[in-house]
């Protein structure tokens, strides 16, 4: 019997390193409509030695390959051979990403964008097929094991906020998606902002991963019992990342936001190697992740559009969207 794509795929997540946000699991979860994920592979001597990873929508009459919600990265992943050099690394970079390209352009999207894992430093290929490049960058404290070490990385500024805190507030390690759903959307009310992700998909991510031992939400309390600050923390072995982040900008000077990235860090030190703040563009977002001394790690997010019309609307949509 011949196995379909998907299936060949599900066994190859359970025997090799596939990132947490590429995991077949991850995109049911983030999915839930299964038929809205699929992948293409890349095999040689019926071995898989690369894939394509990706979520795909139809609106208005238009294919729509995109990142699902909640999720950093998908795309490309290439089983590298233990012993490779550079040379033997980009001639197998090329031969897997011209192959995927090949399918990938077989699907007959109208527009494409796909943000790879870190670990993807070579988009050339694609560039040749004409596609596009936007670098991104995201904030990783590599190596959690020890906290006191990953404490005294933190600026001053950081660590006084932690020590403040620890006096004033209780750790509540009970929260459920539904608490944080709706923590978080009262926390964007008070700014006038509306939260942009269904209950639903933070049920279903969060179900998922309790199911893996791969989530946890740690949340902040006050003597009063009322809540400051929650986080929703996901992790494979080789990396956790804070997905969501709640915290009550009433009380912004607490610190609190401050301490459930600490708490997190300290509960996933024996869990995985890395911790990932998932990054951000937008400045003062980017020097806060800074300030507890993570390093800054490019990734490529990649585009092309096979529509000069849904381009133009695209273009006029950002423009708009960046002078409000």
């Amino acid at each position: 019997m011949m196995l379909s794509n998907k299936e060949k795929y599900r066994l190859l997540c359970q025997e090799k390193p596939i990132p947490l946000f590429m995991q077949a699991w991850w995109m049911d979860a983030v999915c839930i409509n299964s038929k809205e994920w699929d992948v293409l592979l890349s095999e040689k001597d019926d071995k898989i030695i690369g894939v394509l990873v990706f979520h795909w929508i139809t609106k208005m009459g238009y294919k729509f390959i995109l990142q699902p919600q909640l999720t950093q990265y998908n795309g490309v992943w290439i089983d590298y051979p233990d012993e490779s050099d550079s040379s033997q690394k980009l001639s197998l970079e090329k031969k897997v990403m011209d192959e995927l390209i090949q399918q990938l352009e077989k699907k007959k999207y109208n527009y494409y964008s796909q943000s790879f894992h870190c670990s993807i430093t070579n988009w050339q290929p694609f560039y040749w097929q004409g596609y596009e490049q936007t670098t991104k960058y995201t904030y990783i404290i590599k190596d959690i094991s020890n906290p006191d070490k990953v404490f005294e990385a933190f600026n001053h500024a950081k660590k006084k906020q932690i020590k403040k805190t620890l006096d004033e507030f209780v750790l509540d390690f009970c929260l459920t998606d539904n608490d944080l759903y709706n923590f978080h959307t009262q926390c964007l009310q008070d700014k006038k902002k509306k939260i942009v992700y269904l209950n639903t998909l933070l049920s279903s991510i969060y179900s998922s991963g309790i199911k893996r031992k791969q989530a946890q939400i740690i949340g902040i309390r006050d003597k009063e019992n009322k809540l400051h600050a929650a986080s929703l923390f996901v992790w494979d072995k080789d990396s956790a990342y804070n997905l969501i982040t709640a915290f009550d900008r009433r009380n912004n000077a607490s610190g609190a936001s401050t301490r459930v990235v600490w708490e997190g860090l300290k509960f996933l030190s024996d869990k995985t190697k890395n911790f990932d703040f998932e990054g951000s563009m937008i400045e003062g977002v980017a020097r806060s992740f800074q300030q507890f001394g993570a390093e800054q790690v490019q990734y490529f997010t990649i585009q092309k559009s096979n529509s000069a019309l849904l381009s133009f609307f695209l273009k006029m949509k950002t423009i708009y969207a960046n002078h409000r």
